[in-house]
């Protein structure tokens, strides 16, 4: 009797600790950092757990799954929308957003992620459905600005935020692809007709620009060598008639210097004939007087050289 009795003390004793353990267990939670917990007594909501440790009632407060407070990102496969002009395409959309009120968030939607996912569905549909195709194409900034407000202020009663909406492919039908192909080489290629054109213009203003500058720059080193080639005769005549003058030269030298200048006169098969001025006779008659000595007629080489035109045979 006391074998069993001690044995039904045992079991109770373990019984009790075992209660004990589930019970600290039940009563006692942790709340990781970002995360919530929603807390409900006797099935109401009671309060909002917020990170750290936290006391339960055992049996009386029930703690719903965590929710993620951090921002989180979902992309959502790819939606057909039709556009103005009648065109179905395929968008795929990202969405931003975050949990701000985790009892929103709890009790006022069920899925708040299928929720979003649908409303962006929907309010893609009726953006785009009122632009054609090529201003879908080339306003997504205007598109996620319109988007985000719409999703914002839709779920703001849900306690989420978005932040963000963006766009992560327009992709129109084939048959259009082709042709914004065609049309896209089409450009480029009047574009490259347009820039050789262009290339071969500035090249011709350039080479004739530089063959006038050329030109002009050959004519003024021409007139400049012709202004200096003339001030250097001048400056040589010059100083030969200040060097003449300032010898004093006589009769006897003068003609010296008009014999030596008449084969040269002389030279030249299209000189027919010259002519010889009468200071030649009288220089003449100087030198036959200094050789001679004698007084020739005065006629005889005066007569001659009276500017007498000479013929050349």
């Amino acid at each position: 009797m006391d074998n069993a009795g001690g044995a039904a003390v045992a079991i109770v004793l373990v019984v009790l600790i075992v209660f004990v353990i589930i019970v600290l267990v039940r009563s006692v939670r942790i709340i990781p950092q970002a995360r919530a917990g929603v807390v409900e007594r006797l099935g109401k909501y009671q309060r909002t757990l917020n990170p750290g440790l936290t006391i339960l009632i055992p049996f009386v407060d029930r703690l719903l799954p965590l929710l993620d407070l951090r921002e989180q990102v979902v992309s959502f496969p790819p939606q057909p929308v039709i556009t103005e002009d009648n065109l179905v395409v395929s968008i795929d959309t990202v969405v931003y957003f975050q949990v701000t009120d985790p009892r929103a968030a709890t009790y006022e939607i069920a899925n708040y992620i299928q929720a979003v996912e649908q409303l962006t569905t929907t309010t893609l549909r009726n953006v785009v459905g009122g632009l054609n195709l090529e201003e879908a194409l080339t306003s997504r900034d205007q598109i996620n600005g319109q988007l985000r407000g719409v999703l914002d202020e839709a779920t703001g009663r849900w306690g989420i935020r978005v932040s963000r909406v963006e766009l992560k492919a327009i992709d129109p039908p084939h048959s259009i692809q082709d042709s914004m192909e065609k049309q896209m080489r089409a450009e480029r290629d009047r574009r490259a007709a347009i820039l050789t054109a262009e290339g071969t213009k500035q090249s011709a203003i350039l080479t004739a620009e530089g063959q006038r500058q050329a030109s002009i720059l050959a004519a003024e080193g021409d007139a400049k060598a012709a202004i200096l080639r003339a001030d250097g005769e001048a400056q040589a005549i010059q100083k030969v008639f200040d060097a003449i003058h300032k010898g004093n030269p006589d009769q006897k030298l003068l003609a010296y210097q008009y014999l030596q200048t008449l084969p040269k006169i002389a030279e030249g098969s299209s000189n027919k004939l010259w002519i010889i001025p009468s200071e030649v006779g009288e220089a003449l008659k100087g030198i036959g007087n200094a050789l001679g000595g004698t007084n020739p007629d005065p006629g005889s080489a005066g007569g001659l050289f009276d500017d007498e035109t000479v013929k050349q045979p």
